[in-house]
């Protein structure tokens, strides 16, 4: 057999045995090159001066390629220990190790230098699909154009080669520094196979279980009002990172292992053949992994989670806007009121309008908070808040002596927890008005530049507020002190409305709001984060899912002679997948539940801050996640079916 029929031969062995390998690298490739060619288009310019595309684009490539180029480093360090016999018995039959090394390198360099070629192609091809998407979840108005880049495909091909060339040395040096028998040996002193429980792993385990416990508990006060101070607040954050990171590995090196134990002695022994291939298989071999499962299960959960952040800021946007914005459109002065409604008159478009004069006072809410906040820049003696009289607020009616607060941000409401009573007191410059606080309600009535971007509204008597505009405190008092909303009532001419209000030229063009414009402008840069972490988390699901199929590949193979004496046995092929898909669920089924508990407590202590919506765009985004996820552990059980099935 010639040198080049021995290359062919093993490469089409090669494809059939990694093909998922081939599918992640051409994924790869054409999602690189997709994103390289959108930072290079012209159509990227209208993101310019708002979202930074072009910016953001280059830094999710960097991003992109380091997932990948750690991927393919681990991959291909897989495959040469798993080709060590070959390479052994190369030698063997007379072959120099440079001779032996310029195989394999042809090898790789048809494979992966194909695999490029192809994922480019399909990365041309798909690239106008991607821009669709990222108009569309950002809104732009733009047509997108099938568009090809010869500087996107210079950087992809000089990426990828920087890449393989790095993946020939690492080969390199595998092959100089492997004695003959040390090649012979190397595959199986790879994955270490421990069959005693020592108490030491079981403490370790306790452990593991208990940090991870502390995590999910700190996370879950972490903005409670427990931790008020910045550095609180910075300390606590980094102690649940470490536990929970600390605590996942200890998990997978001792409380699996543990727990498996405490099924196994409770059964005495006696299990069962599908508890013998999953459970037994289960507990010798997570704790060897039990690095490589921190780290995709610590990935997925970070990535899960920034995913569910951007979409529930996403996803809330339109509700976000509208406790910001409590009108369709808002003014601060009447001249520029009247402009829009002349606007609208002429369009015959109608409207409905509300009329608030607002007052800046100086309260003080120190005996209504129930922490005093911490390490911030605030006095609660004296908070300036915008008031209101109860006469212009519809279905509102409060006593001289009393107040009420509406309109309070839930994020600061975390910070600043109010009790459900106490004493508040209004100072002007002639006297100090002490009223009764009698709740908090939810709806604002007074758009954000009034209330310094969340803090409540304080609603009084029609007697008390006359007195603050007689006395009012001159030193705080802003440029406005009166709120002109007007909502169209015709839904479907919003967007005729708002076409004239971006046209006319206003005298406080600043102070002036649009709702629609805030929904627009916080979907545009909430939605191309999403598209950069979506597309980041799905590499990263494929990569670390060929990994996980590529151990079980390794697995297989050392346990195909098992798999041939139990068939020997009389066991059924149906008897030996059921243990197999036991394990899978387990293999696959683990690392992905800890993940998704990770990132479920990881978004439950801060989600506030990202939008007004959690549930229904968390479980959107795990259950995707979850059945993508799936997939390898399917296509795993496919490759065990083949394996069981020439055993014999």
């Amino acid at each position: 057999m010639s040198i080049n029929q021995l290359i062919f031969r093993s490469l089409k062995k090669n494809i059939k045995n990694y093909y998922l390998y081939v599918f992640a690298l051409i994924f790869s490739v054409a999602l690189y090159f997709s994103f390289v060619t959108l930072q290079y288009d012209p159509a990227m310019d209208a993101t310019k001066g708002s979202i930074k595309g072009g910016a953001a684009i280059r830094t999710a490539s960097i991003l992109l390629i380091a997932i990948v180029a750690i991927f393919l480093f681990y991959a291909n360090n897989i495959f040469i220990k798993r080709r060590s016999k070959e390479i052994g018995l190369f030698q063997l039959i007379g072959m120099t190790k440079g001779k032996i090394f310029c195989i394999i390198s042809t090898e790789n360099i048809m494979l992966y230098f194909g695999s490029l070629t192809i994922g480019t192609f399909i990365g041309f091809a798909v690239s106008k699909l991607i821009k669709l998407i990222l108009f569309k979840i950002t809104g732009i108005d733009q047509v997108a154009s099938l568009t090809f880049s010869g500087q996107a495909l210079a950087q992809t091909v000089l990426v990828f080669a920087a890449v393989y060339l790095f993946i020939m040395l690492m080969n390199y040096l595998f092959i100089k520094r492997q004695t003959i028998l040390s090649l012979f040996s190397v595959a199986s002193s790879s994955e270490e196979r421990v069959k005693k429980v020592s108490v030491w792993e079981m403490i370790f385990g306790i452990f593991g279980l208990l940090l991870i416990a502390v995590g999910y508990y700190l996370s879950s006060k972490l903005f409670d009002g427990d931790f008020s101070e910045m550095t609180e607040l910075f300390a606590v954050m980094i102690a649940i990172l470490a536990s929970v990171i600390i605590g996942t590995y200890l998990f997978y090196k001792g409380s699996v292992t543990f727990v498996s134990n405490l099924i196994r002695k409770k059964k005495n022994g006696y299990l069962s053949i599908n508890e013998v291939l999953s459970l037994s298989s289960i507990m010798f071999r997570m704790k060897t992994n039990a690095m490589l499962l921190t780290i995709i299960t610590t990935i997925s959960a970070l990535a899960i989670s920034l995913l569910a952040l951007s979409y529930i800021s996403y996803y809330s946007a339109e509700k976000s806007a509208a406790d910001n914005v409590p009108a369709h459109f808002s003014f601060t002065n009447t001249k520029d009121a009247n402009m829009f409604k002349d606007a609208l008159a002429e369009k015959n478009i109608d409207y409905q309008e509300t009329t608030i004069p607002v007052l800046q006072a100086n309260v003080d809410i120190s005996k209504l908070l129930a922490s005093s906040p911490k390490g911030l820049n605030f006095d609660p003696n004296v908070t300036a808040l915008a008031v209101v009289s109860d006469k212009n607020i519809k279905g509102v009616n409060v006593k001289a002596n009393e107040t009420l607060f509406t309109g309070y941000n839930d994020a600061l409401a975390k910070f600043m927890p109010l009790k459900s009573s106490g004493a508040v007191t209004l100072k002007t410059n002639k006297e100090s008005i002490s009223l009764h606080y009698i709740g908090l309600d939810s709806p604002t009535i007074v758009p954000y530049i009034f209330t310094s971007g969340g803090m409540p509204t304080v609603i009084v008597d029609e007697t008390i507020f006359s007195k603050l505009v007689k006395s009012p405190e001159k030193t705080i008092q802003r440029v406005t002190s009166l709120y002109i909303g007007m909502d169209i009532k015709d839904k479907t001419n919003i967007k005729k409305a708002n076409t004239l209000f971006a046209r006319l030229d206003f005298q406080d063009k600043d102070l002036n709001i649009s709702r629609l414009d805030m929904i627009d402008s916080n979907k545009s840069n909430m939605g191309l984060t999403m598209f950069i972490v979506g597309f980041l988390g799905l590499t990263f699901l494929i990569t670390s899912g060929c990994i996980l199929y590529f151990k079980q590949m390794g697995e297989g193979e050392e346990e195909k002679f098992n798999y041939t004496i139990l068939r020997k046995l009389g066991f059924t092929q149906g008897d030996l997948l059921k243990g197999i898909q036991g394990k899978q669920l387990f293999n696959f089924g683990i690392p992905l539940i800890v993940g998704l508990l990770h990132s479920y407590f990881a978004v439950q202590s801060g989600w506030f801050f990202f939008g007004t919506e959690l549930w229904t765009p968390m479980v959107i985004v795990m259950v995707l996640y979850t059945i993508l996820y799936s997939i390898f552990g399917v296509l795993s059980v496919f490759y065990y079916k083949k394996l069981i099935h020439a055993a014999l």
